[in-house]
């Protein structure tokens, strides 16, 4: 297997990831059919959250020497989606790598697969999605590996430059050139359901705010 170090993509224009920030994967998970990572990929920490441009590394099992190469090329912003190519047991992530990355000021990792050093991936503050943790790691053994090459992550194909959002509920990455309607769509729905929670702490039956119940009394007919 060979090196492959594709153009680094264009970042996502700044006020579209200022929107996309606001927002909650979950609100997203409510109509998009594509994007949404597998559950399996979770956060090592609750409290942080990741939205920024998406750096893609495709990396074979053992080898982890892309990934120390890629961690100098990253800009604020970028977030590492990392395909391990299948690999399910060797962790390419731990405290040294995340450290690096908070130097280039990344917004955040996001592996089809194990990291390591957990407690000093939280202490570190870099936001982290994974598979689980792994006692066993990845070596510099110079196999190779691609940066910026389309990846599969989480049974999403993610290509570099589009948009990712990731929060205690999960992963979702978004085609550059579906962003604006998604966020538009997003923000629709989150005033509507603004306003059906703010309905329900009011005391009102949350199947009469959302339509449920007219459509079950209809079907009751």
């Amino acid at each position: 297997m060979d090196f492959l170090i594709d153009v680094m993509p264009e970042p996502v224009a700044a006020n579209l990831l200022a929107r996309l920030a606001r927002l909650e994967t979950v609100l997203l998970g409510h109509f998009l059919q594509r994007g949404i990572l597998s559950p399996g990929i979770g956060p090592v920490s609750a409290e942080l959250r990741a939205c920024g441009t998406a750096v893609t590394l495709s990396l074979p099992a053992q080898d982890s020497t892309m990934l120390h190469h890629a961690a100098g090329l990253l800009r604020p912003g970028d977030v590492l989606v990392i395909d391990r190519r299948g690999d399910d047991i060797y962790a390419c992530l731990g405290g040294g790598v995340a450290l690096a990355l908070v130097n280039s000021k990344a917004a955040g990792v996001v592996i089809d697969g194990r990291h390591t050093d957990t407690r000093e991936l939280v202490e570190i503050g870099m936001p982290v999605w994974s598979r689980g943790a792994s006692a066993l790691t990845t070596r510099i053994q110079g196999i190779g590996g691609a940066m910026n090459a389309p990846v599969s992550c989480g049974g999403v194909p993610v290509i570099a430059g589009d948009a990712v959002l990731a929060d205690e509920h999960g992963v979702v990455v978004i085609p550059r050139g579906e962003l604006g309607a998604a966020l538009a769509r997003a923000e629709a729905l989150k005033e509507i359901t603004d306003r059906t929670i703010a309905g329900v702490e009011a005391g009102e039956r949350i199947g009469a705010l959302s339509g449920a119940s007219a459509i079950v009394a209809a079907k009751l007919g």
